[in-house]
C-alpha cells in the first residue's frame, strides 16, 4: 500500500485514463474489478447519459470508480451526480477552480507544470496527475514526463500520478522511480476489448510504432488551441478528404452526431464512415501495444512493475 491506493482505496497504483468516448463503464468496472482505478470519461454528455452510466457502474462493481472530466465542456448538474454516486472526480484542462472541486469525494487534476499543480492543491484537490508530452489525447503542458514529473513531486505534498507514454512494465517502474505515487495508462486500455474504440482505431494502434505518434493541433475543430498527440496516419487520412463530415457516430440516448472534418471526436465501435481520417489519440507508448487484449490482462502485466 502506498499514499495512491490507501487515498482511493484500491489494490494497485495504476489508474485507468478516462478518455471520453472510449472509456466507458464497461472498461472502467473491468479495470476496477483486476484491483486498479478504472475511470468513465465525461465531456458533453447530458445528464442522462451520465445516469445510465453510473447505474452500470454500480451494477458491475463495488470498487473504485472514478470520472474524468474536461472542464470547460462538463455541465455542472453532471458533476454534481457524480460526485453523489462515484469514489473519484478528476478535471482537465482549464486552471484548478477551488470552486469546481467537490467535498464529498476525492478530487484530482490533470496538470502539466509546477504552478498548475500547487494551484490545484490550493483548490483542495487531494491527488493530481502529472503529464508529460508523450501522452496521447490532450496534451496540457510543454516538458517530457521525466522533467515534469520530479518536479511536481517535490512541490506538493499530495500523492503524484505519472502520465504521458507509460504502457509496459519498464516504463512504469521508470515512472515510480522518478517519484510517481501511481501511474495512468491511456493508449495500452483503448486496444482492449471492453473499450468503446471502433476495431479499425484499435488496428490501427496495433499496427503503428512509437514514431507515428505525432504533436499536433490539427484536431481542434471543436476545442481551438488544444494541442494532442494523435497517429500520423489518421494525419495523413484527414488531409487527403475533401469532404466536410467524415463519418456519424450515434448518441448514448438516441439519435447520433455528424463526426465533422478535424472534429476532436474520436471513432467508438458504432461510428460509420471515414474511421482513418478521424481522430486516432495515441501516446508515443504506442509501440508497446500489440495485439488486443482484455483490461484485466492489461492490468496484470503492469502490475508486474510492483512486485518484488
Amino acid at each position: 500500500m502506498n499514499r495512491f491506493t490507501e487515498l482511493i482505496g484500491c489494490r494497485l497504483p495504476l489508474q485507468q485514463a478516462g478518455m471520453s468516448g472510449t472509456a466507458t463503464p464497461a472498461l472502467a468496472t473491468a479495470v476496477s474489478n483486476a484491483g486498479a482505478l478504472g475511470m468513465i470519461g465525461i465531456g458533453r454528455q447530458e445528464f442522462e447519459v451520465i445516469e445510465r452510466y453510473l447505474n452500470e457502474v454500480e451494477a458491475l462493481t463495488t470498487n473504485p470508480v472514478g470520472c474524468s472530466c474536461i472542464g470547460h465542456f462538463v455541465r455542472s448538474e453532471v458533476v454534481e451526480l457524480a460526485a453523489s454516486r462515484l469514489s473519484v472526480i478528476e478535471f482537465f484542462y482549464e486552471w484548478p477552480d477551488p470552486a469546481r472541486v467537490p467535498h464529498n469525494v476525492i478530487c484530482g487534476w490533470q496538470v502539466g507544470s509546477v504552478d498548475e499543480a500547487k494551484a490545484a492543491v490550493d483548490a483542495g484537490c487531494r491527488y493530481v496527475i502529472a503529464q508529460g508530452t508523450e501522452a496521447g489525447g490532450h496534451v496540457r503542458g510543454q516538458l517530457p514526463l521525466h522533467e515534469v514529473l520530479p518536479a511536481i513531486r517535490t512541490a506538493v505534498d499530495v500523492p503524484v500520478v505519472a502520465a504521458g507514454g507509460i504502457a509496459d512494465v519498464a516504463g512504469v517502474r521508470n515512472a515510480m522511480a522518478l517519484g510517481a505515487d501511481a501511474v495512468r495508462v491511456g493508449t495500452r486500455f483503448v486496444a482492449t476489448r471492453e473499450s468503446d474504440a471502433h476495431p479499425e482505431y484499435i488496428d490501427a494502434l496495433i499496427a503503428a510504432r512509437a514514431d507515428d505518434s505525432v504533436l499536433t493541433d490539427l484536431f481542434g475543430l471543436d476545442w481551438p488551441g488544444a494541442p494532442h498527440r494523435v497517429l500520423q496516419s489518421s494525419i495523413d487520412a484527414v488531409m487527403a478528404s475533401s469532404n466536410d463530415v467524415v463519418g456519424e457516430t450515434p448518441l448514448v440516448g438516441g439519435g447520433s452526431m455528424q463526426v465533422r472534418r478535424f472534429s476532436v471526436s474520436t471513432p467508438t465501435r458504432g461510428t460509420t464512415g471515414d474511421i482513418k481520417a478521424m481522430a486516432l489519440y495515441a501516446g508515443l507508448s504506442v509501440g508497446s501495444v500489440r495485439r488486443l487484449m482484455s483490461a484485466a490482462e492489461v492490468v496484470e502485466e503492469l502490475s508486474a512493475a510492483f512486485r518484488s
